[in-house]
């Protein structure tokens, strides 16, 4: 998968959250995802944490940090 299909996972509305990216169609975000990556957690782990995001998500956190 692109950088560009992984970021359109990715979603910017000032009306949610003040305008912080978040995964598409939740509103986890972006930030969180990579603060626990930066934590230790696995992406498994994420997983399990918050079922209804799918790996793919938490890969579009990674590139949106690149």
């Amino acid at each position: 998968m692109t950088d560009d299909n992984l970021l359109s996972r990715i979603s910017i509305d000032p009306n949610i959250y003040f305008g912080k990216p978040c995964i598409r169609e939740h509103r986890i975000w972006v930030s969180l995802i990579l603060d626990l990556l930066s934590a230790g957690e696995t992406i498994d782990t994420i997983l399990e944490v918050y079922p209804g995001i799918k790996k793919e998500d938490i890969l579009a956190c990674i590139a949106v940090q690149r």
